[in-house]
């Protein structure tokens, strides 16, 4: 059921960012650092850990499938609520970090395009011999 998948992901949400708060206190930051990330960690680990062993039924597990669908979504509403100026104003390496993030999102995404295009080209080849590609 989408119910205990919800559970599921609640009870890694909150494990997720008291770990993230206690880490952000260990490095000395006043700050959740990486809770939500933890937490999307935690849920994978535990699909994996209870569906191997078949604890999850097939209604609970589509539920969990759901959630970690929406997952992303979340994650990106929580990271908009954020204070950019805040970190902006904390110094230079913070702007450093965020312009590497996007540059190295931008080359990964420009790799698995071309590889993608490359396994389409080679498949489109195999089907079509005397049919060049578009």
């Amino acid at each position: 059921m989408v119910i205990l998948g919800t559970a599921l992901l609640s009870v890694c949400f909150l494990l997720g960012v008291t770990l993230g708060d206690i880490l952000g206190k260990l490095i000395g930051v006043k700050a959740n650092v990486g809770g939500v990330g933890i937490a999307m960690l935690l849920l994978i680990f535990a699909r994996l850990f209870l569906g191997r062993r078949e604890l999850l039924a097939p209604p609970t597990l589509a539920g969990v499938h759901y959630w970690g669908a929406m997952y992303i979504p979340v994650v990106v509403a929580m990271a908009a609520t954020q204070n950019t100026l805040a970190a902006l104003r904390g110094g230079r390496i913070a702007l450093l970090a965020a312009i590497g993030s996007v540059a190295l999102c931008v080359v990964t995404i420009s790799v698995i395009n071309r590889l993608s295009r490359d396994a389409s080209d080679d498949a489109w080849e195999a089907e079509n011999p005397n049919t060049p590609p578009v």
